[in-house]
């Protein structure tokens, strides 16, 4: 029996508000997180993933009365990312209604911080959020980027993502940071390569602008999409989604 494909919406938040931009920049006003997250949810959405795209940036914690509202509307899955620094982040954000936590600049900067979130809540709870760049000067011709994709490191992405597995990361949520906003469709290449690597499953994200784009994501090696914009703008529901990669044989739930 195979698994069933997964279409997460995701909700970029900044002072309260779903934002969208195009590579990470230019933010601009989406709505209200707690409305989008119900109506994500009654078209259909298998997970929801909130982001809080300034929390590292401005060096401080998610808004956690945010995270607790918007899981209150959901019978669904919750990831929710942003200026998680230790396992007592994630402690609390699970109390306030989150099923999964993702991580990125924190363990980019403390790898333990992977073995400790692990170790304390299990891998099903990690999403190692990936925030991918193109970068001639990788081995593998990807590096990954830090604070919303704003700061440049000299890390190899698929060699990261290898040992984020192997401290327990139960999920990577792979965003192509050159992709991201663009509305041209995902970077399947960078897809295909974290997936060659991966014995968790791959979240693709970054670059959906039309429903063409998402079944050659799924046939790069994701196993769930993950969008914003289109989402947020209307520009087609969860379902479209879904009755797309249905009608190239992909299973989803209805």
């Amino acid at each position: 029996m195979s698994v069933a494909v997964r279409v997460i919406p995701c909700l970029d938040v900044a002072d309260g508000r779903v934002v969208k931009g195009v590579n990470f920049e230019n933010l601009r006003d989406s709505g209200d997180p707690v409305e989008r997250a119900a109506l994500y949810y009654q078209q259909g959405a298998d997970e929801i993933t909130f982001l809080d795209v300034t929390a590292t940036v401005e060096d401080r914690s998610t808004m956690y009365d945010i995270v607790e509202r918007t899981a209150e509307t959901l019978f669904i899955p919750l990831t929710v990312g942003g200026g998680v620094r230790s396992d007592e982040d994630v402690a609390r954000l699970l109390g306030h209604g989150a099923d999964k936590v993702g991580v990125n600049s924190a363990a980019i900067a403390r790898p333990d911080l992977i073995d400790d979130i692990s170790a304390r809540f299990g891998s099903q709870v990690l999403v190692l959020s990936l925030d991918v760049a193109r970068s001639e000067s990788s081995p593998s011709g990807w590096i990954v980027t830090t604070h919303g994709g704003r700061t440049h490191t000299d890390i190899d992405a698929l060699a990261w993502s290898t040992e984020a597995i192997d401290r327990g990361a139960g999920e990577l949520l792979v965003n192509s940071i050159d992709a991201d906003g663009t509305k041209d469709g995902f970077d399947c290449e960078l897809i295909a390569a974290v997936r060659s690597v991966s014995r968790v499953p791959v979240i693709a994200s970054g670059g959906a602008g039309e429903l063409s784009h998402f079944a050659p994501a799924i046939g790069a090696g994701a196993d769930a999409v993950l969008a914003a914009s289109v989402f947020h703008s209307d520009q087609f529901t969860v379902g479209d989604v879904k009755g797309a990669l249905a009608s190239e044989g992909y299973e989803v739930r209805r």
